[in-house]
């Protein structure tokens, strides 16, 4: 199975929104409004990456990545949504966006942050650190991936579009 990793483009915009709700629907986790915050992410300018995974040129796909703060430090890529069709979960897909992903981010980043599943984000080098959180969030689930050996510490700050209603 070939997979090739690429930026989306305004062809994709409309399956991207079905491939993460497609992908959503069987993540205990998921809140329902994942496509919506990549559509205000998008239409705010502020998704600093929207990957897509092709396979046999279709989308089957997506990552979004968005500028974030930890407390007042600025330099973070927020990573998330990623969602994979649920047909092919299991196949590398999910981990081929998160490989692209951190390396594009690296270079002009201080780290990556996401709230994701501490079972599956660890194995990128993702990891909880003592006073990184989201409010209201398990620290568990709260994770980054210094690029440049710092450690971490304050409140893990989304953009609006994630509609958290965060103070600070």
């Amino acid at each position: 199975m070939l997979i090739s990793i690429r930026d989306e483009t305004p062809a994709d915009i409309a399956i991207i929104g079905d491939v993460i709700r497609q992908a959503m629907s069987v993540l205990a986790i998921a809140t329902g409004t994942e496509a919506a915050i990549v559509e205000r992410l998008r239409a705010a300018g502020a998704l600093t990456l929207s990957l897509v995974a092709e396979k046999d040129g279709e989308v089957v796909g997506h990552l979004a990545a968005s500028p974030g703060l930890v407390g007042e430090e600025e330099g973070w890529g927020l990573i998330g949504p990623v969602g994979v069709l649920p047909p092919l979960h299991g196949q590398g897909i999910g981990s081929a966006l998160m490989v692209e992903a951190i390396r594009r981010l690296k270079p002009t980043h201080r780290g990556a942050a996401l709230v994701g599943h501490p079972a599956y984000y660890p194995r990128f080098g993702f990891r909880a650190f003592p006073g990184l959180y989201v409010p209201g969030c398990p620290p568990e689930v709260v994770m980054a991936l210094p690029f440049d050996g710092s450690e971490p510490d304050g409140e893990l700050i989304h953009h609006p579009a994630f509609g958290l209603d965060q103070q600070g």
